[in-house]
């Protein structure tokens, strides 16, 4: 292991996108355990729990930020998008590329007033990368899921896609690659726009700008993954980082100590993807089955929206550690926290994505026999055929458990520390005290 300084000071950038803060804010907790000074920039609504883990905090200022995590602070309101490509569009335009000059801008300014050993950033969020770029700063990505870019090797994000195993798995992946590729760079513009104001030379393609970064640490399980043999220079996989989050109400189960049915665990987003008629479906599907339904709301979907049957409970929130642990079986929308922790506690799943990376998660348990997918606009009975299958078919748990040993491996072995040890020895004074905005 790479000794580090004994205690350095890094800055985390993040931002409040569903599950993107938990496992920067966990890797964040860990490096303060082991004495280094963390400061974190996100959004205002996450400074209580960032300042509660003991870190510092400053809220973005110039780049979008929410107060709170309602709907009607949503920056990027996907579920309003017509298509998958419109949403990744959105994403774009109102995270990655649209606001890259005002992230950078304000990331500048932190620097400017208390100079950082690393920066650790977002893969959302290019503009910092930028910013660490023109300042000769020291700076990471880490992911709070599968790499958002294409990869040479793994299957591209967003359409939910298989290993190829044919040539015409082959060449499709690689149509579907360009795509990718094509679609990100509808921002360039406005991210060349952000590089020429930091005095940067312009990038051929908005990945490009993740590739300036000293590592992008993957936070999600290798084993999970369809990980190549060989990755790019740059790149490591550091374990999904599953931290329970702060506002995770406790447990007090409302059924008889003896009852002894199965516990199906209903979670699906926390933050809004219009899902609620979907969970309704969902428990109009399970309420004939011989079983207890916890269903977790995460705040984005309102109990007095839904009619609850009899063997069903809603909550706001509840530890889904401690409830995994006698689920058994796990329906989600296929949240990558939600699924790689599934897959530790070795619980089959029954996975019904919404959009954004949920496909690609899905695709990576069913192709592996360790749950069963189904679409958004699933019937009812659809959903009680598969939740049959998975209490029924013991070859569901058997995978889960294969795969979610793997799982557990790859989250307990984690090098996230050792991979900012490598990058804090030696450190080097970064450039941040002059202006480099272009006049």
């Amino acid at each position: 292991m790479t000794t580090a300084p004994r205690r350095a000071n890094i800055l985390f950038a993040t931002l409040e996108s569903g599950g993107t803060f938990t496992p920067a804010l966990t890797v964040a907790r860990r490096l303060i355990e082991a004495g280094h000074r963390v400061r974190i920039m996100s959004d205002r609504c996450n400074a209580d729990e960032s300042r509660a883990s003991g870190a510092g905090f400053t809220a973005w200022t110039r780049a979008p930020g929410r107060p709170d995590r309602s709907p009607a602070t949503d920056i990027m309101r996907d579920w309003e998008a017509a298509s998958p490509i419109e949403g990744f569009q959105r994403l774009i335009a109102r995270i990655l590329c649209g606001p890259a000059l005002a992230y950078g801008q304000d990331l500048m300014d932190a620097l400017a007033r208390e100079p950082a050993d690393l920066v650790v950033g977002s893969d959302m969020l290019l503009g910092v990368t930028a910013a660490c770029e023109a300042l000769g700063q020291r700076h990471a990505i880490l992911t709070a899921n599968l790499s958002l870019f294409p990869l040479p090797g793994v299957p591209s994000l967003g359409v939910g896609l298989a290993p190829a195993r044919t040539d015409a798995d082959r060449a499709l992946h690689d149509a579907i690659a360009a795509d990718c590729t094509a679609l990100f760079d509808q921002g360039l513009p406005a991210l060349n726009a952000a590089r020429a104001a930091f005095n940067l030379p312009h990038l051929d393609h908005v990945a490009d700008q993740a590739h300036r970064a000293q590592r992008i640490l993957l936070g999600t399980s290798r084993a999970f993954d369809f990980a190549p043999a060989i990755l790019p220079e740059r790149v490591r996989y550091v374990g999904p980082q599953l931290g329970t989050p702060a506002w995770a109400a406790p447990w007090v189960s409302p059924w008889p100590e003896g009852d002894a049915r199965p516990l199906l665990l209903v979670g699906f987003s926390t933050t809004f993807q219009d899902h609620g008629a979907v969970l309704q479906r969902v428990m109009d599907a399970a309420a004939t089955l011989p079983v207890r339904v916890l269903v977790t709301l995460g705040g984005a979907i309102q109990a007095a929206s839904l009619r609850a049957p009899a063997n069903a409970v809603l909550v706001d929130s509840a530890p889904h550690d401690e409830l995994m642990s006698d689920a058994a079986i796990v329906v989600t929308h296929g949240g990558h926290g939600t699924v790689l922790r599934a897959l530790r506690h070795h619980r089959p799943m029954l996975v019904i994505p919404h959009g954004r990376d949920q496909a690609d998660n899905a695709v990576r348990v069913t192709d592996r026999g360790a749950g069963l997918a189904l679409a958004a606009n699933a019937e009812p009975a659809e959903i009680h055929a598969a939740l049959g299958r998975l209490l029924d078919e013991p070859a569901f748990r058997a995978a889960a458990g294969k795969l979610g040993r793997a799982v557990a491996a790859d989250a307990d072995g984690s090098a996230v520390l050792d991979e900012i040890a490598a990058l804090l020895a030696p450190v080097t004074a970064p450039r941040h005290h002059r202006t480099l905005l272009a006049v």
